[in-house]
Parts: structure tokens; sequence; C-alpha cells
């Protein structure tokens, strides 16, 4: 068992002295592992700088605690460590081929008093849907997109870079962002295998960022950025345990990344901490509504503030529910007013339906546009000839599942049809004018709360993904193309689960500044514990065996 010590140790102190009794902890730990023989948590925990966060890995940067090119290689140890050996989490998928010289180039940068920005030398690691212009390709998970080398970087990455991050590399993903088959698997590609998550290797690292989740719950890199159409920032980070943010539609450009859904597709920074969060954020976004999204966390930000409670989206699941009642409790302590909310806007006719022709419709028709840009060594063209191409693969593309999303939205028409103005229009009104907005103004409150998602279960290659009774507002959040922030608020047996907090258009800062708040209160983020399965938790083990 992880000691109960080391969350403390990661939130009090300062900065270096933090960072001291984190090594010590994990060496005292992995002393007595390998002096009882038997296998431990502590062989998998970070030591020094990476257990730390984003905002202190920056700090340690700029005083000099450590280059750029050692915090690298330290990376790259640790991925080779545990993701590619030890629990082999395969959550990263390619790792930039140039990292370590780009490192050695801003380590010069910033002894010459050139630093570019506060995420100067910060390691990030990008979805492999999301293009870079380094050596790498931009896969989808794929092997239809495995030479999709576009050396372009996508505006978000240009961002970062100019920031000073520096790109480790691409993570593994839901292929296709995990709009291939009704029947997918949660963090399965044929390039890159199936994500595990660290809090417990059988289980669902959920949605289709899992492999961002993932490694920034193992460790693996500074921050990691994931991508969301419904639930694919939100989802990884509430099972992995993690902070994860996804912004306002339109806030973080959608170009030059394999898309989904021109109205709800958004990439999103995945992080340990809310801080982190808003630093990547700041170098993520652009447009008019772009601000500075760290300099308004505040530990008061949540002081009379009106906070709906969306009851009616808090589950059945007893202990998920009691943990919502402890972080409600956390949140008033904070200064907020809670105001209940018990019944579920009304959805009208053919909400689901709609909901899903919608993406049908701007899949094929933001696809069809995006391989039509890719450089000539990729020869699908469109996404009839993806289909053919999963075909003529079908031993290694149509292994687990097939792909009947693919095949039901290449036949539909274009964007010009009735069939899909009317059903977006019908689902945005719902979520929008008809859902968050109608609750925040009826209500009189300036968020929403709610659990972020189930506790995750297994990964099942048989019947693809089967969750629980699913929590939350997220759906709603994610159609609306409206803020969505989760924060982790405790375990059910050693399974994260996260809290949701919600706003309307473009309210991006004041989301995150309320996420901080209780976060500095809470501190619940848990390090993973690297479990087989969920036996080897002494009270189910001996419930399970008699």
């Amino acid at each position: 068992m992880a000691s109960p010590w080391l969350p403390l140790i990661i939130i009090s102190g300062n900065r270096m002295t933090r960072l001291l009794l984190i090594t010590a902890l994990a060496s005292l730990l992995c002393y007595c592992t390998a002096n009882t023989g038997q296998a431990s948590v502590a062989d998998h925990l970070p030591e020094g700088i990476l257990a730390a966060t984003l905002p202190e890995i920056a700090d340690a940067l700029q005083n000099g605690d450590i280059s750029a090119e050692a915090l690298v290689e330290s990376y790259l140890a640790r991925i080779q460590r545990v993701d590619e050996s030890g629990p082999a989490l395969q959550s990263v998928l390619t790792i930039n081929p140039d990292i370590i010289a780009q490192a050695r180039t801003l380590d010069a940068k910033r002894a010459a008093g050139e630093a570019l920005g506060p995420l100067h030398g910060v390691p990030i690691l990008l979805k492999d849907n999301i293009e870079s212009l380094d050596n790498m390709p931009t896969t989808a998970g794929s092997l239809a997109l495995q030479d999709n080398f576009t050396e372009r970087d996508a505006p978000l990455v240009a961002g970062l870079r100019a920031a000073g991050a520096l790109i480790l590399g691409k993570t593994n993903l839901s292929q296709w962002a995990n709009f291939r088959s009704s029947d997918s698997m949660s963090g399965w590609s044929a390039l890159g295998g199936q994500v595990r998550n660290p809090h417990m290797l059988d289980r669902n690292p959920c949605g289709s960022s899992s492999g961002s989740g993932a490694a920034m719950a193992a460790s693996l890199a500074a921050g990691t950025v994931g991508t969301e159409t419904n639930g694919s920032v939100i989802c990884p980070s509430n099972a992995n345990g993690i902070v994860g943010f996804k912004p306002t539609v339109g806030l973080v450009p959608q170009q030059y990344i394999v898309p989904i859904s021109s109205s709800q597709d958004t990439a999103g920074p995945m992080t340990k901490s809310v801080r982190g969060a808003a630093m990547m954020l700041s170098a993520m976004a652009s447009g008019p509504m772009k601000t500075d999204y760290v300099s308004g966390l505040t530990d008061n930000a949540l002081r009379g503030v009106r906070v709906g409670v969306v009851r009616y989206a808090a589950g059945s699941n007893s202990d998920i529910v009691n943990l919502f009642d402890l972080a409600l409790q956390e949140i008033e302590a904070a200064g907020a007013v809670l105001i209940e909310i018990e019944d579920a806007p009304p959805r009208p006719d053919n909400f689901g339906r709609d909901a899903s022709a919608v993406l049908h419709y701007e899949f094929k028709a933001t696809l069809n546009d995006y391989l039509a840009s890719t450089p000539s060594p990729v020869t699908t063209r469109t996404l009839s000839d993806v289909i053919a191409f999963n075909q003529e693969h079908a031993d290694v593309e149509l292994a687990l599942f097939g792909q009947d999303i693919f095949d039901e939205s290449n036949a539909l028409g274009d964007l010009s049809e009735a069939a899909y103005t009317s059903a977006r229009d019908n689902v945005q009104a719902a979520t929008r004018a008809g859902g968050i907005d109608m609750l925040l103004r009826e209500y009189d409150v300036e968020v929403l709360v709610a659990p972020s998602g189930a506790v995750t279960p297994r990964v099942d290659p048989i019947n693809g993904d089967v969750w629980p009774s699913f929590p939350g507002a997220g759906g709603m959040a994610a159609i609306a193309g409206y803020p969505h922030l989760t924060v982790p608020m405790g375990t059910v047996h050693s399974l994260p689960v996260g809290v949701s907090f919600i706003g309307g258009a473009n309210q991006d800062a004041r989301i995150l500044g309320f996420g901080y708040a209780y976060e500095s209160r809470s501190q619940l983020r848990a390090e993973p514990q690297y479990l087989p399965d969920a036996e080897a938790l002494a009270e189910i083990e001996s419930a399970m065996n008699k």
C-alpha cells in the first residue's frame, strides 16, 4: 500500500522540501520492497521532480533547480520503466525523436536570458490526433494514418511552443477518437494496443483521451493534452484521478486536429492541478475571449457564489453520492451558497436520435476535409477510403470490433441537408437555452456541480465498453459546447472519481477559479496504486475467496 503520508507531502511545505521528502519516502519504500521480496506500489511511484505538479516543475526550471534536458531524460526513463515495461500502461504512442536536442536549445536560451514564457522547458504529451511539426505522425491510432507526417503545428501546439513548452511525444487513444464502432473499447488502437489505467490495470481508462489521462496520472509528463467531443477529456480525467478541463468550443482552435464534430470538438488540458490546467490553457487558447487564466485563481473564488447542486444527476451509486456530499461540504465551507436542483430540464422529442445524427453528419464532412489536407503518402483521402482500408486490414484494424459508425456516417449526405440542420438546432437549443442557461437563470446560480462520472469498469475486449449507470451532466455541457472542469474528489476502492464544475458559454476563467478554490481545500488527488485488479485489495480479496 502507498504511504498515507504521500498526498500530504505533495501538497505541504515549500517546493524543494516537498521534492526532497518525496524522494526520500520513495527510496525508503523501495528499500522495504527489496528486503521483503514483494512487489509494491513503491516500484512505480514517481520520485523527486516527477512527483510534482506542472506549476512546481515550471518553478524548478525557472529557478535553475533542474535543466530541461535533465527533466526530459527523467521522463524518458520513467516512460520506459512504467509505460513500456513494468505495468506496461501503453499510454505513450510516440516519442519526439528530437526532444533532447530541443531541450538543450531551450536550456541555452534560458542561460542567455531568453526564456520564452511560463512553460519554458516544460514537457507536454499530445493526444495523437493533434498535429505537431515535430518528426512524428498524427495517426488517430490507425494504420491508415501511420504516414501522416504533416510538418505543421496545430494552433494550440504553436501556442504551447511559444510559451516554451517541449512536445515530448504523442499519447495512445481510442482509435479515431472512439468514433468507429458502437461496440468499441475505450483506450484501444490498432497502433498502440490497449491503454491501462494505472490505478487498477484491468480497469477502463475511459474516453478517447485515455492515453493522455493514464500518462498524466502516472507522471509521464508535466501535462498532457486531450480532445473531447462528448466526454473524452472529462471521463479519462475522472477515471485516472486528474484534473481535466474542456473549454468552451472555439476557445482552443480545432485546426489540424483529426476531427469528429465541428460543433462539439475541442482540445483541453489534463494535469495534476487546476493551476497547471490554467497555465496550459493560457497558452493553448486564442481569439477575442482568451485571457490570463492563472491570474484569477484565488482560494476565495467561491465566497458568496450561488452553486447549483445538480442532484438529479448525482446517480445511484452510494459511494459516489457520499463523496459528492463531502465535496459539497468543502464547497460550502469555501463560502458558497448551495442551491439544490432536483429536476432535470425537459428533453425534446428525438433528442438522442438528433444528437447522434449531428455527430454522424459532421464526422463525414470534417474528416473528408481533413484527409484531403494530409500529405501524399497518406492514401486514404476520404472516409470511404478509410472504410475500405480497414476491410483490407481487418485482421489488425477490425480485430476487436467493427466500423458501423463509419458506415452509418458515410451513408449520409452533406451539411446542407435539412435533417442535419434541424437536428443540430434541436440539440443545441435543448442543452443551451433549454438546458444549462435555463438552470443557471431559473435557480439564480453561477455554476453547476455534479459528479463527473462513474467508477470505471473493467476493460472488456469481448463486449466492448460496458459501463454502469453514468452520473453527471457532462453530456449536456459537451453538446452545448460549454466549459466543464473535473477535479478529483476521492476514491472508491482505490478507483478515482471527480466532481464537475459546469458553466455558461465563455465562463472558462470563472469555472477554473471555482475548481481551484475547491481543490485548495480538498487536495484529494491520489497517486495510482498500479493494482492488477480489485482482488489485490485485501477487503475485496477476503470477501471473494472463502
